[in-house]
């Protein structure tokens, strides 16, 4: 069984993160799988085809820029469309999966769609599945597209997510014409040995970095005046903060205050930690469950995304976290939030279904048999 899986990054890391976080477990179930990235290359996260990346030029997404920071043309993108049908063709899979797209990425079509026509030609055609993750940014006037693609492309849609917490109709609207290719796995979250985590400290992390600026300043003012001001807090920055930003926050940072830019452990120390002080991206909320940590959820909700504060809400509404609207965040809001986490019961073991990785490879290993 040979599986290639495309994925594109084009801000934060999560969407790779997820995508390599599931091809493991497919290959660990047997299968053979090629990961394709289009996106910057990350420590850590090893693929094993890595196109031109492109990565967004800002929040808006508008503008798509190469490895330097150049905006790509068109000239570029046929080529890179012409290396991605290449090693498709070279893996000779049995299956094509497609992360997000239709229902993101549309930035991507320029090579998603000659790779699914492609995909439509050979002689055994390939099953054809989209990775899609628990909440979409479904826009006016989409949906009946969007449908139209899958209708055409694609066998099934792998949802990762719990429809206890988040039933896919919820953000796509026209899910149910779609029904029947669609198939729940549960949320995608490494299994990671217990660490060695300093006990009781609070980590405040912003994911891949790109937006949580504010939330890190935030947390250094409102320590003070906390309950657990006298934990140690270590505040995460992230890969994609700026040189700049993080210096800045070093140097505001007192005693009993630690600022890094990442940690390889991050998900054992969450296991050991007093409190999680994050925004509300998949995997850091996937993992954060997954520790059962009581958790304090900041969504990022700038230029109008919604996903973050949807799921936060979600889940807060279930039990599972505290939640601060980022709109609402001031360190005196903040400090009285994270008063309200603390003495938070412990989030249940069974809340959400955390077995997506190990349910995707399942499923792949029966559509294949």
């Amino acid at each position: 069984m040979k599986v290639f899986f495309y994925v594109q990054h084009l801000l934060g890391i999560g969407h790779l993160k997820r995508a390599s976080t599931v091809a493991r477990a497919m290959r660990e179930a047997g299968i053979q799988v090629t990961l394709a990235s289009g996106g910057l290359p990350l420590p850590g996260i090893p693929v094993d085809v890595q196109l031109a990346p492109m990565s967004a030029a800002d929040m808006t997404f508008r503008s798509l820029v190469d490895q330097g920071g150049r905006v790509v043309d068109d000239e570029w993108k046929r080529r890179r469309a012409a290396t991605l049908i290449d090693v498709w063709r070279a893996s000779r899979a049995d299956a094509l999966v497609l992360e997000l797209f239709p229902f993101g990425r549309r930035q991507m079509r320029f090579e998603l769609l000659p790779l699914l026509e492609d995909a439509q030609r050979v002689a055994k055609r390939p099953l054809v599945v989209c990775s899609v993750r628990d909440v979409i940014q479904s826009k006016p006037g989409r949906d009946e597209e969007t449908v139209g693609l899958v209708e055409r492309y694609f066998d099934r849609v792998m949802v990762h997510g719990d429809p206890r917490v988040v039933p896919f109709e919820r953000t796509f609207a026209a899910a149910r014409r779609i029904e029947s290719r669609v198939h729940y796995t549960g949320y995608v979250v490494d299994e990671v040995p217990p660490g060695n985590g300093s006990r009781g400290e609070v980590l405040v992390s912003a994911g891949g970095g790109a937006v949580g600026k504010r939330l890190l300043e935030t947390a250094l003012l409102a320590r003070e005046h906390t309950l657990l001001r006298g934990a140690t807090w270590r505040l995460l920055a992230g890969v994609n903060a700026s040189d700049a930003d993080f210096r800045a926050l070093s140097r505001k940072a007192g005693p009993g205050v630690i600022v890094e830019r990442s940690r390889d452990d991050f998900q054992a120390m969450l296991g050991a930690a007093a409190l999680s002080i994050s925004q509300a991206g998949y995997n850091t909320v996937a993992e954060t469950l997954k520790a059962r940590v009581r958790a304090l959820f900041v969504p990022f909700a700038g230029d109008g995304e919604s996903e973050q504060p949807l799921r936060a809400g979600l889940l807060a509404a279930r039990g599972a976290a505290t939640m601060l609207p980022e709109d609402q965040l001031s360190p005196a809001n903040l400090a009285a939030a994270v008063n309200r986490a603390a003495k938070a019961p412990q989030p249940s073991a069974d809340i959400v279904d955390l077995d997506g990785a190990r349910k995707s490879a399942e499923l792949m290993k029966q559509w294949l048999s």
